[in-house]
């Protein structure tokens, strides 16, 4: 029977290494083989292969209608992302092909749509990918064989619109047993909205506590799942970072200059599936004893492209010392410091030789202590730095001044 001589089938995808599977995105081609190995010959029918992605969610939800009935409603949906058929060994006229005792390859390769959902496992619902390969066979069962691969979509933090600082203020009146007890304010402002994971937010805030006792700041990062179906929804939050800020007393005001809140390694947002959503916003609270919390939410994205080092970092960076400024955490000098004397900073036989050279700092910049970024340090310290003066030691001459338009 061709049942006791298939020894062994099996999907395999090119680029998996030794406990590491590889991970695809929206475009890319997906490659492999299917591997079959017979003990001694077998007649087989046809070997096709199926690709499939899809988004699914799932619920209950038990209602009451009156004192004494109760029934539970149930909520599914489902969205196709992937679907890719083929036909890897077509039978011959007579709907049979035998095929010899041994190993045999059938590769595969197929290309994925251009945009696609971050595979994603949740209490009610998941995205998940995979590929089966079906071996059919006369007179005995089909043999199956399935692989499950991951997907990751790109998710660019280097965007104006993720590179934006994000900031609010709230404030609230402490009652207690319908007394005022004061007036609690808190504001709270990040640099970005784009993070990944393992980077670290700073977050800036001003508690002040008006009222007679003293009140806890806190902060956290709050990923929520929301699943979607038939109209309804249905939610799950769950606390993946937080920190915690020391107690402000009565009349007293505190200000976070940057507490660090990182990042973990969690899963990116998904907001462009239709059943399911994966959001995170930065929740700052203060906790009021005898009234409910002041709550202040920061919306994220979790992103899987960092920050560039260059480019985009410009602005990010600009925006960082304006956003400083404005909190009132950083100064700009009233005057530019003069620059040393170029003797000062490189020795006499550096400039003799960088004088000799015909070439200018034609380096590795794959060497040197810190790379690519070292090789401009040292390339700026090479060039003499211009004379400083208070007046222009070139002044415009007559011929060529500006003059006033009613002179």
């Amino acid at each position: 029977m061709l049942f006791d001589k298939v020894k062994a089938f099996m999907v395999q995808l090119d680029g998996a290494n030794a406990g590491a599977e590889p991970v695809f995105s929206g475009g890319q081609a997906v490659a492999g083989r299917v591997l079959l190995e017979l003990a001694g010959p077998a007649r087989v029918g046809a070997l096709k292969l199926r690709a499939r992605g899809r988004a699914h969610v799932h619920w209950t939800e038990s209602r009451s209608a009156g004192s004494s009935t109760a029934y539970t409603q149930s909520y599914s949906e489902r969205v196709e992302v992937v679907s890719h058929h083929a036909t890897l060994l077509a039978p011959d006229t007579r709907g049979i092909t035998t095929l010899p005792p041994g190993r045999h390859e059938f590769p595969f390769s197929f290309q994925l749509p251009p945009t696609l959902v971050t595979s994603f496992e949740g209490k009610h619902g998941s995205v998940r990918y995979c590929i089966k390969a079906t071996l059919h066979r006369p007179w005995v069962p089909a043999r199956r064989a399935r692989k499950v691969f991951t997907v990751i979509e790109p998710v660019d933090i280097n965007t104006p619109a993720l590179l934006a600082p994000q900031a609010g203020a709230r404030e609230k009146i402490a009652r207690s047993w319908y007394s005022n007890r004061g007036l609690v304010s808190l504001s709270a402002k990040i640099d970005r909205k784009g993070y990944t994971p393992g980077e670290v937010i700073p977050v800036f805030a001003e508690i002040d506590n008006g009222s007679t006792r003293p009140v806890l700041p806190r902060a956290a990062v709050v990923q929520t799942q929301t699943f979607m179906a038939r109209g309804a929804r249905k939610q799950k939050r769950a606390v993946v970072a937080s920190l915690s800020g020391e107690p402000v007393g009565p009349g007293r005001r505190a200000l976070w200059q940057g507490r660090a809140l990182r990042i973990p390694p969690v899963g990116p947002s998904i907001l462009h599936c239709r059943v399911l959503h994966v959001e995170y916003t930065l929740k700052v609270c203060v906790d009021i004893p005898g009234s409910s919390k002041l709550l202040l939410e920061l919306p994220l994205v979790i992103g899987t492209i960092p920050l560039h080092p260059f480019g985009s970092r410009s602005s990010s960076v600009g925006s960082h010392a304006s956003f400083l400024l404005d909190w009132g955490l950083g100064v700009l000098p009233e005057r530019p410091e003069a620059p040393p004397e170029y003797s000062d900073v490189v020795a006499d036989e550096e400039v003799a030789a960088v004088e000799q050279s015909p070439f200018r700092l034609l380096q590795d910049p794959d060497m040197g202590a810190e790379g690519p970024f070292f090789a401009y340090i040292q390339e700026f310290r090479y060039r003499p730095p211009p004379l400083y003066s208070e007046e222009d030691p070139n002044p415009p001459s007559e011929a060529t001044r500006p003059r006033c338009m009613t002179c």
